[in-house]
């Protein structure tokens, strides 16, 4: 079966860290695009970091630079997303995306609250 499914989400205090991941079945991410898009309430999804390829360059929104870093391990077939220094108005369902095929994950919490 072709599909992401994300993991790693949950509630974090203000200034904490966590790691989401982003695991790929049924194929291979290889060298291709991967990104991670996030939806607050009520507000539109937005794209949060981009991975263009394997080893290759990265892409942040302004929001999250400095804190946020996207990687892969390909032999894992596994995207990640490590979040540092989160904030409240980070709270959001955070999605993995593939460009090849257009899949999206079923998304995993993030809760930034004291």
């Amino acid at each position: 079966q072709v599909q992401l499914v994300e993991s790693g989400g949950g509630l974090v205090q203000p200034g904490g860290s966590l790691r989401l991941s982003c695991a790929a079945s049924g194929f291979t991410l290889g060298s291709y695009a991967m990104s991670w898009y996030r939806q607050a309430p009520g507000k539109e999804r937005e794209l949060v970091a981009l991975s263009t390829s394997a080893g290759g360059s990265t892409r942040y929104a302004d929001s999250v630079k400095g804190r946020f870093t996207i990687s892969r391990d390909n032999p894992k077939n596994t995207v990640y997303l490590q979040m540092s220094s989160l904030k409240p108005e980070d709270t959001a369902v955070y999605y993995c995306y593939s460009f090849v095929n257009g899949l999206w994950g079923q998304g995993t919490q993030v809760t930034v609250s004291s």
